[in-house]
């Protein structure tokens, strides 16, 4: 009979989308997965065994199975880490629970005992046995044996470990003679980073068996206890040395204790749960299916290749000058795609699952005003896409706008030169500030002159496409420089105009522009402060949905023809995912 996907006969086809996310859980809790989630990968792990006393056996490691495919009803899934045995007790099982039921590996078994692996042999006892829960591939391997001379010397087998059985104990290596004085090692762990990926804890290798022990005289007999297994085992001691416990969240076996009466076996390592949240679409889909599935989120994307971005960074604009006091110069202007042809730099490549920092300049202060206090304006501060990284690009602040005679500061445009009053003794012209470096904007214009009328105006500030007017003998004050249109965001928008030069007053630039402020005018007339700056990031289609922003001002968009905008009017981070 018909199926529920889409009308296609047979077996039902089920979808994942959780962006190959791995995490590993190290304590137990229903966890909440991605929301496209419903297969998982996973690695689990048991509690490790405690280590034996008296010189007994290392405690084996905790069964370690990697599941290729657990099915799930949501985006949640139950986990249960086993914890480590203690005081020669065996370890606790670890436990997925999937749509189907549990899916578990077995803690591992102390001294002479069974488990995921099994514990080492106390002198000329059983070792135990391995893989408890009769799995294929097997979770684990048996512990090693041990061996004694009565009254002379003993040493115990080391843990089985995931992938190696444990270290038979050894000896005779002092006087002739027969008998162990060595503690076997624990089996060797299994490092599932080629399933699951670097960045886990403890390398990724886990359970690895505990040590056995030795007792004897050591000066006589080179007695030597047992090492711990790769991947989270404890070393076994020697006479009265305590065992070392197992490595927490590794499922390694606890090393076991040396002679009584004090010493104390090593606990085993609790278990730990790496979940690998899998992209899977596999079979035959009907359209429908597929349109079920997207609307559920649980249709998986295609990882995104490395692609380019188009960029609008533009500075702060700097402050004008008081008392017939200069523009300020339009904040530094750099671009690729849009905007005038002579201004645009290449497009740069940009990572997936990766996170680029992006500072906005703010605006320079006018110069305040008043009798004996005016000032020339702030210089504006820069803004950068991707700092200290090699695909920077930083655009310098506008230059400052001179006071009454005082020459312009250099920027990203230059800042005009302050005016000229014969009533102050100041003939003019103050020079203006130069674009430094150069390529982002132009230069400022110079201050007017006092004569032959008493008053000279303020020279304007440079812009992103023209230099600034010189001041004049009269009214008004000298032109800011024209700004650089851009479509970008798919409108067009001036940037980075440099501010008028003051004479009877001028205005402030404009927020998120990144121009000049303007110059203040006759009788002390303070300076206006130079707008913010912006950052514009344009990048294709296909990373829609793969691209987010911080900062509560900052937008993403995007255009008619379907390009993603990411809009910076304040500081923030760029963040593009992996997956769109």
């Amino acid at each position: 009979m018909a199926r529920s996907n889409g009308g296609i006969i047979g077996k039902t086809n089920r979808t994942s989308f959780g962006k190959c996310t791995v995490t590993a859980h190290t304590s137990s809790g229903t966890k909440t997965l991605q929301p496209g989630t419903r297969i998982v990968q996973a690695g689990i792990v048991a509690g490790g065994a405690s280590g034996g006393s008296d010189q007994g056996g290392g405690g084996g490691a905790g069964g370690l199975r990697i599941i290729n495919c657990i099915s799930l009803s949501s985006n949640s899934i139950p986990v249960t880490v086993g914890a480590g045995g203690t005081a020669k007790g065996d370890g606790s099982n670890s436990i997925i629970v999937g749509q189907s039921g549990p899916v578990f590996s077995t803690g591992g078994g102390g001294q002479n005992t069974p488990g995921g692996s099994g514990g080492g042999a106390y002198t000329t006892f059983s070792a135990g046995a391995g893989n408890a829960g009769s799995f294929s591939p097997p979770e684990g391997n048996p512990g090693g044996t041990g061996g004694i001379t009565p009254g002379v010397r003993q040493a115990s087998g080391g843990g089985g470990g995931a992938g190696a059985v444990g270290g038979n104990s050894g000896g005779p290596i002092g006087p002739p003679g027969t008998g162990s004085g060595i503690g076997g090692t624990g089996g060797a762990g299994l490092d599932i980073t080629p399933t699951f990926g670097s960045g886990l804890p403890n390398c990724g290798v886990y359970g690895g068996g505990g040590g056995g022990a030795a007792g004897g005289d050591p000066a006589a007999f080179n007695v030597q206890a047992g090492a711990g297994g790769t991947g989270g085992g404890g070393a076994g001691g020697i006479n009265t040395q305590n065992g070392t416990a197992g490595t927490a969240n590794t499922g390694g076996g606890g090393g076991s204790a040396g002679n009584p009466p004090a010493p104390s076996a090593g606990s085993g390592g609790s278990g730990i749960a790496v979940v690998k949240e899998l992209n899977k679409a596999s079979g035959v889909w009907s359209m429908q299916s597929q349109m079920a599935a997207k609307q559920q989120g649980t249709w998986p994307s295609v990882a995104l290749s490395p692609f380019s971005i188009d960029y609008l960074v533009v500075a702060g604009g700097g402050g004008g000058g008081a008392d017939l006091g200069a523009g300020g110069g339009a904040g530094g202007y750099k671009a690729s795609g849009y905007g005038p042809s002579p201004l645009r730099g290449s497009s740069i490549p940009i990572t997936v699952d990766t996170t680029y920092a992006v500072a906005i300049g703010g605006g320079g202060n006018g110069g305040s005003g008043g009798p004996g206090s005016t000032a020339s304006g702030n210089t504006g501060s820069n803004s950068s896409f991707a700092p200290s990284t090699p695909i920077e690009i930083t655009s310098t602040g506008g230059g400052l706008g001179g006071k009454l005679g005082v020459s312009g500061g250099n920027g990203g445009s230059g800042g005009g030169g302050g005016g000229a009053s014969q009533f102050a003794g100041i003939p003019g012209p103050a020079s203006a500030g130069s674009a430094s470096p150069s390529g982002q904007g132009n230069p400022g214009g110079a201050g007017g002159v006092n004569s032959p009328s008493p008053n000279g105006s303020g020279g304007g500030g440079g812009g992103a496409t023209a230099a600034g007017t010189a001041g004049t003998n009269s009214n008004p004050g000298g032109a800011g420089g024209a700004g650089a249109p851009n479509e970008i965001n798919a409108s067009d928008v001036t940037y980075a105009a440099g501010g008028k030069g003051g004479a009877s007053g001028s205005g402030t630039g404009t927020t998120n522009r990144g121009n000049g402020g303007g110059g203040g005018g006759l009788a002390f007339g303070a300076g206006s402060n130079g707008g913010s700056g912006v950052v514009i990031i344009r990048s294709p289609s296909n990373t829609n949905g793969a691209i987010s922003v911080s900062g509560s001002s900052n937008t993403v968009s995007t255009t008619p023809g379907g390009c993603v905008v990411a809009t910076f009017n304040e500081s923030g981070n760029y963040v593009v995912a992996k997956f769109a």
